[in-house]
């Protein structure tokens, strides 16, 4: 087996494979990729059991083969080199490499022993512009729940009809949901699915978040397909919840608030919250204006008032502020966002209108 390929390109592509390797498995096997050089063609492979990504790029070929070695080291040693050619040659259980007036000689894996990729026929399939799933992708998946005993709560609940795409996620103490209207001839019927949340932040990570990605499913997988890319994992099976339930209907108060001054008003009061959570939200409907007030376990006091379009009822109601900071995060680049309130006892819900419509709601804390 001997091959040469560009510096950046091998550095690009173990890049990309790099998340399927185990981090704290006991076999060897799984710490490696799998190099396969075939009619002038690159295929890296990696896998955990749970995820396997596959990666092809374009180099010489002179002689086929495939091999086995330490991802991480290969990766560390790539990122090191000029941005020239690199050549490989595998002499028994070991592989040379060359670049300029660099060398290296690494021991191999037994090919035999690296899991084969795995083969799938997908059911449905969908096909939608990266850059947007992206966005969404990453405004509800931290909101998934990591209770091992509630596996669906694990994933990020997709669903695709009528040309919306709408990701939902939880963990009982929150709730985030996020649509768009897109153009898609890909579609027929609906689409539903249940992605492991860090799956499917990955996938979309490493498919660069440009041009358009596959999504599609088989009983017991969930395939993304971008460029020449492929990410598989398992899919989360089980009913998910019924959340549009948890939705008010209506709302006897609305406070209109910028993004930027709540933001900087919160951080200020979250302060003195270090040890106790609860933030107050003081809204007051004569006055226009909303308050936010904390005490420490020492009896320290934050005070803060920030001036909002507020339509209701006044009242308190208090939330904790790590949640409140797990919305204003990913709406850093929105100007306005929508507290709604059906009543001071019960969920707030956090609303921004855009391009991209999102949702947040959140359970109060006692006062």
């Amino acid at each position: 087996m001997k091959f040469t390929v560009s510096q950046s390109a091998l550095s690009e592509a173990l890049a990309t494979v790099m998340k399927g390797i185990a981090g704290t498995s006991t076999l060897p096997i799984l710490s490696g990729v799998l190099i396969k050089a075939v009619d002038g063609v690159l295929e890296f492979q990696t896998s955990n059991y749970a995820i396997a990504i596959r990666h092809r790029i374009a180099a010489r070929v002179d002689e086929e083969g495939a091999m086995v070695v330490p991802c991480k080291m290969l990766s560390n040693i790539t990122k090191t080199l000029p941005d020239a050619a690199v050549t490989f040659e595998v002499e028994e259980r070991q592989v040379s490499i060359t670049c300029e007036k660099s060398s290296f000689r690494l021991n191999t894996l037994d090919v035999g022993d690296f899991p084969e990729f795995p083969t799938y026929a997908l059911e449905s399939t969908v096909e939608l512009p990266a850059n947007i799933l992206s966005e969404m992708v990453s405004r509800v998946w931290r909101v998934t729940s990591t209770d091992k005993n509630r596996p669906v709560l694990n994933g990020v609940y997709m669903t695709v009809e009528n040309n919306t795409i709408r990701l939902v996620a939880t963990d009982s103490y929150r709730l985030a949901v996020c649509d768009t209207q897109v153009e898609t001839s890909s579609l027929e019927g609906s689409f539903e699915l249940n992605v492991p949340a860090e799956a499917f932040n990955d996938a979309l990570s490493i498919t660069g978040g440009q041009g358009t990605i596959m999504i599609g499913s088989t009983d017991t997988q969930v395939v993304f397909e971008a460029g020449n890319t492929t990410y598989v994992s398992r899919r989360i099976e089980g009913m998910y919840p019924n959340y549009k339930a948890l939705l008010p209907q209506t709302c006897t108060t609305t406070v209109k608030i910028d993004v930027d001054a709540f933001s900087s008003a919160l951080k200020r009061v979250a302060v003195i919250a270090q040890n106790n959570s609860a933030v107050k939200f003081d809204i007051n409907v004569e006055d226009g204006t909303l308050g936010l007030s904390a005490i420490s376990n020492d009896q320290d006091v934050a005070r803060e008032t920030v001036d909002v379009e507020v339509e209701g009822d006044s009242g308190v109601i208090a939330f904790n502020y790590h949640y409140i900071f797990g919305c204003l995060n990913v709406l850093s680049r929105e100007k306005e966002i929508t507290l709604e309130l059906q009543s001071y006892a019960q969920a707030g819900v956090f609303k921004s209108y855009d391009k991209i419509n999102y949702l947040y709601l959140v359970m109060p804390v006692r006062i």
